[in-house]
């Protein structure tokens, strides 16, 4: 058995599942109009400051994509663009009611996700394993893996 192999097909196979359920479970809260993107681009957004160019550095992508993920947003309901105080070409996005409500959803969503694994390990165990995982997560933007 090759440990680091297996090591990776489980840490990957969990995210996949996580981020599918937190989805599935989001869309059934009536947010179906969604996808899991957009929860990437709900986390920088609501950090507050952003620009659809730290956006497209937060989620990885060009600034062309994350420009047409702003308009998308911003045309489903759940994100507005301001005038930014100090630079006239760029333009601050905000979560609008619609759009933080989404994140409501996702933050409750993650919770029931990881709920049966903190039953599985116990809260001791689990919250090793939260600390572990601490230590070995890169810093920085939760990425989506395209």
């Amino acid at each position: 058995m090759d440990t680091p192999l297996t090591f990776s097909a489980l840490v990957l196979a969990l995210s996949g599942q996580l981020v599918q359920e937190i989805h599935d479970r989001v869309s059934q809260q009536g947010f179906h109009d969604l996808r899991p993107v957009h929860g990437f681009a709900f986390a920088r957004i609501s950090s507050g400051g952003a620009t659809t160019a730290d956006l497209a550095e937060h989620l990885g992508v060009t600034k062309q994509a994350a420009a047409q993920l702003v308009a998308e947003l911003v045309g489903k309901g759940y994100v507005l663009r301001r005038a930014h105080p100090h630079d006239a070409r760029a333009r601050l996005l905000e979560l609008t009611d619609d759009g933080r409500a989404a994140t409501r959803a996702a933050d409750q969503a993650a919770r029931e996700a990881v709920a049966p694994w903190r039953e599985e390990l116990g809260e001791k165990r689990f919250g090793e394993l939260v600390a572990d995982l601490t230590r070995l997560a890169p810093r920085g933007p939760v990425r989506p893996s395209w």
